[in-house]
């Protein structure tokens, strides 16, 4: 299955490809992006970090058809790669992002994550999407709380930042659509 770009009122998400990892290489290795990242997530980040990410794991893994990869992009500069959207088919973590800081507060990632929601529901026919994320990444709950999921578990988990508090939110694709409509 070839994956499209999404379009909203203001961004492009476009398919991940492997010149990406230049623009990515140079915005994601920060503190504030990586900290409520899963532990694998190499700190400090290597040279070639974007690279080996997007060409070992997520292109791969996109080939496989479990994974669905976006570069977030505003339509008025399609060229400026700002964050990242993806969606994986594999149990309790189907959505995962990042945005770089400077992008943050404009609701950018609510619009993305709406956008990527929605393939997985409507598009790919998924039941039910599952996103895991840290407790104390406040911006990351919000767009889980806002979006009409609910938190069904929490526990320990590494991430980059240590030990956290970790929470699992799901939405059934019966909810979603629900709430699409009104």
């Amino acid at each position: 299955m070839t994956i499209p770009t999404l379009t909203t009122e203001r961004l492009l998400l476009k398919p991940l490809v492997a010149e990406d990892a230049v623009q990515i290489q140079k915005l994601y290795p920060r503190w504030e992006i990586v900290r409520y990242m899963v532990s694998s997530v190499p700190w400090p980040y290597p040279d070639n970090g974007a690279e080996n990410y997007v060409n070992n794991v997520a292109l791969p893994d996109m080939a496989k058809g479990i994974a669905w990869f976006w570069s977030i992009r505003r339509r008025d500069m399609p060229d400026e790669l700002m964050g990242i959207i993806c969606l994986y088919d594999v149990e309790d973590n189907n959505r995962g992002f990042w945005l770089a800081p400077e992008f943050q507060g404009h609701g950018y990632m609510r619009e993305a994550s709406i956008a990527a929601t929605d393939y997985w529901f409507n598009t790919l026919n998924k039941p039910v999407l599952r996103a895991p994320n840290a407790a104390a990444n406040s911006r990351s709950r919000r767009i889980s709380d806002s979006s009409g999921m609910r938190l069904i578990r929490t526990e320990k988990k590494a991430y980059v930042s240590g030990m956290l508090d970790s929470e699992l939110w799901e939405i059934t694709r019966e909810e979603w659509n629900a709430r699409q409509v009104s």
